[in-house]
């Protein structure tokens, strides 16, 4: 694979690191600024929703930009929020933080899945996604147990400033190893939007919101599952984040290569089988031993997801791929905030501290459902779309989608 993967895997794990350190130090947050579990909670959604705001806004306002010097600017702001989190003195300037932070999440993953794509040949475009995101899932693996171990014994904010740090680091090896290219949007960028004719674009966008939106509704309070259900010490949430992180890792890995073969039957078999193991984990949550087998199910299920979720969009919205990819970032956040808001509905009715599984269950079989509808509108897949607005006629699809 081109080193260019590898300098943006290392922006998506500052990245990562700053989208899910702060679920393993939610108890320290809402300890500190003496506010609710739910409350705490908003600093999940708030982030995810202005992902969303990002992925298709400044998507769309840096599509005339060259890609290498867009990833650099998203960077900068990535640092920015991240600092002002670490030095706020308030819930509230916390939240701006975080939501200044999020902003070039979307973008930044949304055109790099694009630069990455084009450096491989077409039918390893799935794999080459994954090695980006990548750096999101050895966050998990390695940054977040670390920065929740940080955060315990040296407060939420080192951890904060730990991230800012990062955030250099990665806006450096941008500049050092992302080539170049000349590439840029010729057309306006409202013309761009007209991918968003295609029925299956959005059908795209609902199967990623649902989909994916159910494991992370089950993650966002996996503190308090761990801790209040299965028994285990606040010291052993980071250990436990560790075996979540590996299976996000090895799902992100199988996942692309899954969706290089078989686009179709990979999503379907990964989205069933998500929905299995969290119904399994919800009933079994009080086995110790169970939890840790689930937390390793659940991450290698529910991240195996992205590669083909984020590939198939990018089939469906070949007018204006960045932006397709953008707003498909997008969709994975707007499913981050809807899962961890209908979550939170669920503890804060008194359901307890498995309904988050529950809940992430029942999104994640309604994904499945347009998952299977989508493909059937579109005669099962076995013809690449017509890109929306566009009189070309229809050209054979890659092997095996």
């Amino acid at each position: 694979m081109p080193a260019a993967l590898y300098a943006l895997a290392l922006g998506g794990f500052g990245i990562g690191l700053t989208e899910f350190v702060i679920m393993g130090l939610l108890p320290e947050v809402a300890a500190d600024f003496g506010v609710t579990e739910t409350v705490a909670g908003y600093l999940i959604s708030g982030y995810a929703l202005s992902v969303a705001v990002g992925g298709i806004a400044l998507t769309a306002a840096l599509s005339r930009v060259l890609r290498k010097r867009a990833l650099m600017l998203l960077m900068v702001l990535f640092i920015a929020g991240n600092l002002l989190s670490a030095v706020a003195p308030t819930y509230g300037m916390t939240m701006v933080g975080r939501v200044v932070a999020a902003l070039c999440h979307g973008a930044f993953f949304g055109i790099g899945a694009v630069v990455a794509a084009d450096l491989v040949p077409a039918n390893r475009r799935a794999a080459a996604i994954s090695v980006m995101f990548a750096g999101l899932t050895i966050a998990n693996v390695a940054g977040v147990p670390l920065g929740t171990f940080l955060g315990q014994a040296a407060g939420w904010r080192a951890t904060f400033w730990a991230i800012t740090v990062i955030g250099v680091i990665g806006l450096a090896g941008i500049a050092v190893l992302v080539p170049r290219t000349e590439h840029r949007s010729t057309g306006s960028v409202l013309s761009e939007f007209r991918i968003f004719r295609d029925r299956q674009v959005w059908l795209s966008m609902a199967v990623t919101v649902l989909g994916y939106g159910g494991m992370f509704g089950a993650f966002s309070y996996i503190a308090f599952t761990l801790t209040e259900v299965s028994g285990f010490s606040s010291a052993a949430v980071p250990w436990l984040l560790v075996v979540f992180g590996v299976g996000l890792f090895a799902g992100n890995v199988l996942g692309g290569r899954a969706a290089d073969k078989n686009l179709v039957r990979a999503l379907t078999v990964i989205i069933s089988a998500l929905a299995v193991v969290l119904v399994v984990f919800a009933l079994t949550a009080q086995s110790k031993v169970a939890t840790v087998v689930a937390l390793l199910l659940m991450g290698g299920f529910g991240f195996a997801t992205v590669p083909g979720l984020q590939a198939r969009i990018m089939q469906y919205a070949e007018a204006a791929p960045t932006l397709g990819s953008g707003a498909n970032i997008a969709a994975f956040n707007v499913g981050n905030a809807f899962g961890a808001w209908a979550a939170g509905l669920a503890l804060a009715a008194g359901l307890g501290y498995t309904s988050p599984l529950w809940v992430g269950a029942a999104v994640t079989v309604v994904g499945l459902g347009v998952l299977l509808v989508a493909v059937r509108t579109r005669g099962g897949e076995l013809a690449r779309p017509r890109v929306a607005g566009s009189d070309a006629p229809r050209e054979p699809a890659p092997a095996g989608v």
